[in-house]
C-alpha cells in the first residue's frame, strides 16, 4: 500500500511523519466529499461540539476550584497552578457502537503513559465519570488530545477522499474549529484522535505506531 503525504503541521523537532510521497490510495487527489451518506455516523461537528464542551466543562471545574481556594481564610486570591489538570478529564461521549469489541480494548490498554508534543509531555489523564467506553486521553484540560475506538464510519470517508499513510497506517484528517480529528480507517474498528490545533505531530505518530503494533490492517470500505 503506497504512502501518503504527511500532515501539514510536522514541527522542525519532530519531523515528518511519512516519507512524502504522494498520495494514491483513492481514485483522484480530490478534496473529501462533504457529503454525508446514509450510514448513521456521527458527523464532524459531533466531534467539534464534543470537544468543545469538554474544554467548557474543564473549564468550569477549574473555576470552582479556583473560587473554592479563595475563600480561604488569608489565603487571598489564590493563582490557577494548573493542579486542576491533574484531576479526572471531563470527556463527552459520542456514538461509538463497536467500544466494546476486543480490538478496542486491545488498543485502550496498551495505550502508551505519555505523548510527546513538540517536546513537550503529555501526561495520560483519568477520566471523569460517566467516562466513555474505548476512550484515552492525554494532556491538559484545555488542550487535551483524545483517542476513541469504535465508532461508525466517517462520512467523510468516499472514495474520493484523500488519505495520508503515517506509519503504516491510513488516516483521514477532518479539519474542525480549534482542532482536527484524524481518523484510522484501515483497521478493524475506527480510530478518532482528536488533536488541538498547534499540536505537534508527535501524538499522532506514536498512537499510529500503536494502532500497527495492536491491530490488524483491513481493505478500505466505502
Amino acid at each position: 500500500m503506497t504512502d501518503r503525504t504527511s500532515p501539514d503541521s510536522t514541527p522542525p523537532d519532530e519531523g515528518s511523519p511519512s516519507d512524502g510521497s504522494p498520495d494514491s490510495s483513492s481514485p483522484d487527489s480530490s478534496s473529501p466529499d462533504t457529503g454525508s451518506p446514509d450510514n448513521g455516523a456521527p458527523p464532524r461537528k459531533l466531534l467539534i461540539g464534543a470537544a468543545v464542551l469538554a474544554t467548557a466543562l474543564a473549564v468550569a471545574v477549574g473555576a470552582i476550584g479556583m473560587f473554592a481556594r479563595g475563600g480561604d481564610e488569608g489565603a487571598g486570591p489564590a493563582a490557577h497552578d494548573g493542579s486542576d489538570d491533574d484531576g479526572p478529564l471531563p470527556v463527552v461521549s459520542i456514538p461509538a457502537p463497536e467500544a466494546d469489541t476486543d480490538e478496542c480494548r486491545q488498543i485502550i490498554e496498551a495505550a502508551p503513559e505519555a505523548l510527546t508534543s513538540s517536546g513537550e509531555q503529555l501526561e495520560r489523564r483519568e477520566l471523569a465519570e460517566p467516562a466513555p467506553e474505548a476512550t484515552a486521553a492525554w494532556g491538559g484540560n484545555d488542550e487535551a488530545v483524545v483517542l476513541r475506538c469504535g465508532l461508525e464510519r466517517p462520512p467523510e470517508l468516499t472514495r474520493t477522499a484523500t488519505l495520508r499513510q503515517i506509519n503504516g497506517v491510513q488516516w483521514l484528517h477532518v479539519p474542525g474549529e480549534g482542532s482536527a480529528t484524524w481518523y484510522a480507517v484501515d483497521r478493524p474498528a475506527y480510530l478518532a484522535v482528536t488533536v488541538p490545533d498547534g499540536t505537534g505531530t508527535g501524538p499522532l505518530q506514536r498512537i499510529s505506531d500503536l494502532a500497527d503494533a495492536e491491530l490488524r490492517q483491513v481493505p478500505l470500505t466505502f
